[in-house]
Formats: structure tokens, sequence, C-alpha cells
């Protein structure tokens, strides 16, 4: 599990034969750890000083923005949350349910707005002033949109993610609040009349 706070920017090496080595400068990563790369969680399957090797499989390929990587790229970094860490952002798992573009990102003030695209399919699982995981990035949504969500970045995170080299069309890998897929998939699994009785007990038992 992760909290989607970036701990630093990366750096690509090599990717080739379906093996990422990156540039990561982390001190105290062991073999088999797990650690978030732009929001894809991947095992440590070498390690050479500061740089780290990573088995990309063909799901993760075709499911995230990883497959776009040259040497050279800048890469968000997490490692997996400890137990006794302080929960600063949300729950992310790594695990990348879709790419999308970025269709805007601006300057406003001293901040910055994002502008993502969303497919129809996946539009219910984004709520105002809910959570979602940008290239591995725990991001509060401003405003949802018909085809788009709208999100606010502070100078911080724009200055110590890679964000601050993206720009409009470029992919990020997008990863749904948890909470909201374990809802949605159980209000699909039942029938009309469950869910009105459902309703009924909920707005009978609130304050």
């Amino acid at each position: 599990m992760f909290t989607g706070l970036v701990e630093r920017v990366g750096k690509v090496v090599s990717f080739t034969g379906g093996q990422l080595c990156l540039w990561a400068g982390f001190e105290d990563v062991k073999l088999g750890d797990s650690v978030a790369v732009n929001g894809v969680c991947l095992t440590v399957v070498k390690i050479e000083k500061e740089l780290l090797y990573f088995d990309v499989s063909e799901e993760t390929l075709r499911r995230s923005n990883l497959r776009l990587l040259k040497a050279g790229d800048p890469v968000n970094l997490e490692r997996a949350l400890k137990p006794t860490d302080r929960l600063g952002g949300h729950l992310l798992q790594g695990h990348v349910d879709f790419t999308a573009p970025i269709l805007m990102l601006e300057r406003r003030g001293q901040h910055w707005e994002l502008r993502v695209k969303i497919s129809e399919d996946y539009r219910f699982y984004f709520v105002e002033k809910g959570s979602v995981g940008i290239d591995g990035i725990s991001l509060t949504i401003n405003s949802v949109h018909e085809d788009f969500i709208s999100m606010n970045i502070i100078p911080h995170t724009y200055a110590n993610t890679s964000l601050r080299y993206k720009k409009k069309g470029d992919l990020v890998n997008v990863e749904v609040d948890i909470i909201g897929k374990y809802v949605l998939n159980y209000l699909r699994k039942i029938n009309k009349k469950d869910l009105h009785a459902l309703l009924e007990e909920f707005y009978n038992t609130s304050p």
C-alpha cells in the first residue's frame, strides 16, 4: 500500500527486455521491496548501488504509461507504506485503472490547475473533494465534469513531482479510490428492491 506522497523524482536509466532500471537514490531498499513508479506497484528484483531494477509485466505495460518510458525520463517514486507511518495522502494500491491524457496544466496565481480526461466507464468513481491517484500523486478533486476532472496543484507538489515536466496531451496513470470501487461494485450486484430497502434503513437511522 502507498499514500500518494511522492518521496522523490527518479530517472529512467534503461528499459529493455521488460526490465526497468531506475536511478532512485534510496539507501534502505532491499530485494523484494515494493516501490510505486508513477503510481505502479513494482517489485525490486536487483540492486546496484543507487540503481533499482524491476521486471514489468505485459499487463502493467498495457494498463499504464510505463510502456512509454525511455532513458532520461523522470518518474515519481514512493516506497511502500509502513504500519507506523502517518497516512498523509490516501490509500493507494499501486494498481493503475487506466491512462488518460492531460487536457490542461496551467498556472493560476501561485498554484496550477490540472485537468485530466476521464472515460465514461469510470465517471462514477469520481466525486467532488474525493481523492484520486495521478501518476502516483494523491490529489483532491476540485470538480467533476462530463469528460474530465479538475485538480488544484500546490507549489510543493508541482516542484517535487514529475508534474513539472508534464504538458498537455501527456498520458498519466489514474488510480480511482478503492473505497469507491467496492461501494459501486456492491451496488451493481444488488437489485433495485434491495437497494431501496437499504436506503430506507439508512435514512431512518440517520440522526
